[in-house]
């Protein structure tokens, strides 16, 4: 009687952690979404110029598993990041992956690329939300016109490559 009450009870435990996996997988971002959302940011930026928006917790910036985040290329530093607050201000030459890969070596060519009509799609190692060990992440960036800021976004993903992601932001 005892072992099968244990039984029963493991396989309680066992279905909630596998459904929590499938409840946790349907709440990826898409490569699709931060396409769009990372539009829709910076036109939004273009026209406020305000930043305020993008240091919150709050929808519409944070979804899913992913946020939207903001660099200032006239001063090079980090402008918004709803997750990591600590980060804001921080000189975006120094930005490192949990790997340590310096994301931004060169930030005046970063700025440049983002600013392209197509934007520019980066591969690094990042923490998820609530999360310590980094991920593959790829962000997509883009430059928010009449303003000095280029807005990202990015999804945790393993397989997508640079290319296939360039394929939605219209680069060749």
């Amino acid at each position: 009687m005892k072992n099968s009450k244990i039984l029963v009870l493991l396989a309680v435990a066992l279905l909630i952690v596998a459904l929590s996996s499938v409840a946790v997988g349907q709440d990826k971002a898409t490569a699709q979404e931060v396409v769009a959302k990372v539009r829709e940011a910076a036109s939004t930026l273009s026209k406020t110029g305000d930043v305020g928006p993008f240091k919150q917790k709050q929808a519409p910036w944070v979804w899913k598993d992913t946020y939207i985040f903001v660099h200032d290329c006239d001063k090079k530093v980090v402008a918004a990041q709803p997750i990591k607050p600590e980060t804001v201000g921080q000189d975006t030459v120094s930005v490192k992956d949990t790997r340590g890969k310096l994301l931004y070596p060169d930030p005046q060519a970063f700025c440049d690329a983002a600013k392209k009509p197509s934007g520019v799609w980066i591969e690094y190692w990042w923490p998820k939300p609530g999360e310590k060990e980094g991920s593959r992440k790829v962000s997509y960036y883009l430059g928010a016109k009449g303003t000095p800021y280029v807005v990202g976004a990015g999804v945790y993903d393993d397989k997508a490559t640079i290319a296939e992601l360039s394929k939605l932001t219209g680069v060749k």
